[in-house]
């Protein structure tokens, strides 16, 4: 079977990265305590790939799913290979979240199955630091290939589950992943950073939970919730007042 000139094409391109034969950590925490501590690992592991899909088809899910796996690719070293059907990918937004349009490396794909064959190359390469894919539909033999060429070059594979057309849940499919999230926006006012609702759907040798977290800053970290009890604790903590009695009754 003829290669493909998508292929050829980034073939080409990764010959041209260098590898400077980084050391690399096996798990990476979020940093935020309700997650990492339901995670098998402790963190999310970087030897394996993650499947990440929206909670609903509503643009602003949309929006976090996407921000979400830029957030982990951009605290991952090294480029980064985004590959897509559409190149619609809105590099200030990236940026948002800590990724830097001069990290990532575009390809594009015909359809799901050359997005799948196109991240399986990059996972070969030594020098990326993570591989992202955009599909629709990925087959549980397609997913295992992906998660077996993450596990052998040792780098993270990012798979962003769309929406189908005729709708339907982006992860009823079973699949090869370590994880599989859904996130979605939390409904807010005023101009503080977003809150998303963070759900881990499926894990390998855990169980299923769900957080909320402050969505991604500019370097890829997502940061806990704070209530405001827990902040007049910690100021008082750091004074070294004694809690006023409403603070009292409300721990009481």
């Amino acid at each position: 079977m003829p290669e493909s000139s998508a292929l050829s094409s980034l073939r080409e391109t990764l010959r041209a990265v260098p590898d400077d034969r980084h050391s690399r950590r096996r798990v990476m925490p979020f940093g935020v305590l309700d997650i990492d501590s339901q995670l098998t690992d402790g963190g999310l592991r970087l030897d394996a790939l993650h499947e990440v899909a929206a909670a609903t088809p509503s643009l602003r899910d949309d929006a976090a799913a996407t921000l979400f796996v830029a957030g982990v690719a951009a605290r991952a070293w090294g480029p980064i290979l985004w590959v897509v059907r559409r190149r619609d990918l809105f590099a200030p937004a990236l940026a948002q979240s800590g990724l830097m349009a001069k990290r990532v490396i575009h390809a594009e794909a015909e359809d799901d199955a050359g997005v799948l064959a196109l991240m399986e190359e990059g996972l070969r390469h030594p020098a990326l630091g993570a591989v992202i894919g955009e599909v629709r539909r990925a087959s549980p033999a397609a997913t295992k290939h992906v998660q077996q060429a993450a596990a052998r070059g040792r780098t993270v594979a990012l798979l962003l589950k769309r929406p189908a057309r005729e709708g339907g849940d982006p992860l009823a499919v079973s699949s090869s992943a370590a994880t599989r999230w859904r996130i979605g926006s939390v409904p807010m006012v005023g101009t503080a950073r977003p809150r998303w609702e963070v759900t881990l759907a499926r894990q390998s040798d855990g169980a299923p939970f769900a957080a909320t977290a402050i969505a991604c800053d500019d370097t890829g970290r997502l940061a806990p919730v704070v209530t405001r009890r827990e902040q007049r604790r910690a100021v008082s903590e750091i004074l070294r007042v004694t809690p006023t009695a409403e603070e009292q009754a409300e721990a009481a």
